[in-house]
């Protein structure tokens, strides 16, 4: 029988967060595969525990995980962990775990800390589905692409430390002055902060303190208000106008500003529209 793949939360930064359960795991498994072996022989040398480490980590992850499937098909049980938090989750690992599943093998989540949870848990947003996007792309382009197509519902982000005032400023840009955010810095650390404010304050926030922009973020954007049920039609009439002078870029943006239909929707119509104009 092959072994079977633990996939072990560790702590985000204060070490008593590691539970029982995961000390008793580490502790059963012959190996534990590590996004940083040194990060992760502190942890383990606390609670005493021995296991062969092997490095799994984003310029290694298929050519390692290839290695542990052939160990845990050798009957060896495997700990999955990372440098701080869940395993796969903006974190080395899935395609350990993807391999595992086709392979067979037994795989087991052993749940603790997650700095989005955390972070989230904390924000006091009331709403009844949240989205987990994660790290946004690193160029300013693309990431104010990418915030283009959130719409009204709260959203977990990480982000670096070297990005976060940027990213500050294109939700506002965004989402306006009024939507607020948490920013949730250094979570469980000795330097905790976390705030709740509008973004337009945020800026101001961040650069309060010149320790404010180090650390590890969780950005958490709370909800907006929803688009109007009759927004996309309005959109959509406004559109069929602007067509006739402008191209379909321009026409959309200029019909979500009348609408406040999403322009990611009006452009697609848009493209639709000038498509089966052409075939014509």
């Amino acid at each position: 029988m092959s072994g079977t793949l633990y996939i072990v939360a560790t702590p985000i930064g204060n070490l008593a967060d590691l539970g029982e359960r995961a000390v008793a795991t580490l502790r059963s498994v012959e190996i534990v595969a590590c996004e940083d072996t040194r990060v992760s022989r502190t942890l383990l040398a606390r609670h005493g525990i021995g296991a062969r480490t092997v490095a799994l980590h984003q310029h290694n992850e298929r050519r390692a995980s290839s290695q542990v499937i052939g160990e845990l098909l050798a009957g060896k049980s495997v700990a999955l962990i990372s440098d701080a938090g869940t395993p796969a989750v903006s974190d080395p690992g899935a395609v350990l775990v993807e391999a595992a599943h086709r392979a067979g093998v037994r795989v087991v989540p052993v749940p603790g800390a997650s700095a989005a949870w955390a972070a989230y848990s904390a924000s006091g947003f009331a709403s009844p589905q949240v989205l987990f996007y994660g790290f946004l792309p690193a160029t300013p382009g693309q990431r104010r692409k990418a915030l283009s197509e959130i719409g009204a519902l709260p959203v977990i982000f990480y982000e670096a430390p070297h990005r976060v005032a940027a990213t500050l400023a294109d939700f506002a840009d965004r989402f306006g002055a009024a939507r607020e955010v948490v920013i949730a810095r250094e979570l469980t650390k000795k330097f905790e902060e976390i705030v709740r404010l509008p973004l337009g304050e945020a800026a101001r926030w961040l650069v309060a303190s010149p320790h404010r922009q180090q650390g590890e973020f969780v950005l958490v954007l709370g909800p907006g208000e929803p688009a109007k049920p009759d927004a996309l039609a309005v959109g959509e009439r406004a559109l069929d106008a602007l067509l006739e002078v402008l191209p379909a870029s321009d026409a959309a943006r200029l019909a979500a500003r009348i609408s406040g239909a999403p322009r990611r929707d009006l452009y697609r119509l848009a493209l639709e529209r000038k498509a089966r104009s052409s075939d014509r």
